[in-house]
């Protein structure tokens, strides 16, 4: 399991962007590939982007291509989600995730999970 804490959420006007963090406390943080989800009310929690343990590969839920963007420091435990043109569809708690692979990881199954960051975009 890699302990994850989020930062960077807020409240923020639709159209504008945001940027959340997340940083693990593992050193092997690099040999896991790391994402984001969110649940708004009422909703279950959903895939929203991952990157790969080298930063090589990275995957979007659709509703966020082009707008979002996950990146990764290794040297710094962190992983980046850096989001423009907000909705106020986006609004929800986004939480950090890690896994062993990606593709385990978008399953959302097995995953060690930060304690989760609101975004909330007003309209």
């Amino acid at each position: 399991q890699v302990q994850l804490v989020e930062s960077g959420g807020g409240l923020v006007q639709a159209g504008g962007s945001l940027s959340v963090s997340c940083a693990a406390s593992r050193r092997t943080f690099s040999s896991y590939a790391m994402g984001w989800f969110r649940q708004a009310p009422g909703r279950e929690r959903e895939f929203v982007a991952a990157v790969t343990w080298n930063g090589g590969n990275t995957y979007y839920a659709d509703s966020v291509k082009g707008r979002f963007t996950i990146s990764r420091d290794n040297a710094k435990n962190t992983v980046y989600l850096q989001m423009n043109s907000l909705k106020p569809e986006d609004t929800a708690v986004y939480y950090c995730a890690a896994a062993p692979t990606s593709a385990k990881l978008r399953v959302g199954t097995g995953n060690s999970w930060g304690q989760g960051t609101q975004v909330t975009v007003s309209s």
